[in-house]
């Protein structure tokens, strides 16, 4: 079952100074992955153990699965991951503004919440201003990638990333959605959609060389 929290919501809209890179990481300069809904986190801290010279941040609006989440990453003893509690919307550009030139490497969003009435669509987490932040601070060549079982979820993603001039689709085999994950790596709610066999739409996009335009 989804979880669903209303980020519009007044509780929802005060900004959150999050902490800086220095604060998180033990080495702060490492490429980033950001996961945007990191849910119970399984996804990141699969991903933390493999590549010790990657940083992985988890960002989550339901604060007690961050708190979750960062139980299994302390007890696991992770310096290179972290789950932070926020909206995105809200609180996100600050942070990437920090960043150095170019560490901004991958971003994922993962299942987010459908939202089917048409007068909830705009609760939906990918909206243009926070596509623009991540076409500010990630670097050329840069991933975005995306995916859900929802098919007029997937198609409201792709279509605003689609609408953007910074980000280019990456066809594989001619094929318009990607055949699995390509990090190898399945989030809680992938592994559910699986064992259901419901398919799953996915799309990578990549940071053209487009510079940003304020």
């Amino acid at each position: 079952m989804r979880q669903h929290v209303n980020p519009l919501s007044q509780f929802f809209q005060l900004p959150l100074s999050l902490p800086s890179k220095s604060i998180l990481f033990k080495n702060p300069h490492y490429p980033i992955h950001l996961d945007i809904g990191s849910a119970k986190g399984e996804f990141l801290i699969e991903l933390a153990l493999k590549f010790r010279n990657w940083n992985f941040l988890g960002l989550e609006i339901r604060e007690t699965l961050v708190h979750s989440s960062e139980r299994k990453r302390k007890k696991l003893g992770l310096q290179n991951l972290k789950f932070l509690y926020c909206n995105v919307n809200i609180s996100l550009d600050e942070w990437l503004s920090d960043l150095d030139l170019d560490q901004l490497k991958r971003v994922s969003i993962q299942f987010p919440d459908p939202w089917f009435k048409r007068k909830h669509i705009k609760r939906r987490v990918l909206k243009k201003s926070l596509l623009h932040s991540i076409a500010r601070y990630m670097c050329k060549d840069g991933e975005l990638f995306i995916q859900s079982d929802i098919y007029a979820l997937i198609e409201y993603m792709t279509n605003t990333i689609d609408e953007s001039i910074y980000f280019d689709r990456k066809i594989v085999k001619g094929l318009e959605w990607l055949e699995k994950n390509p990090y190898e790596v399945s989030t809680d709610r992938e592994l559910f959609v699986l064992k259901k066999n419901m398919i799953i739409y996915r799309a990578m996009y990549t940071r053209n060389r487009t510079l940003f335009i304020d």
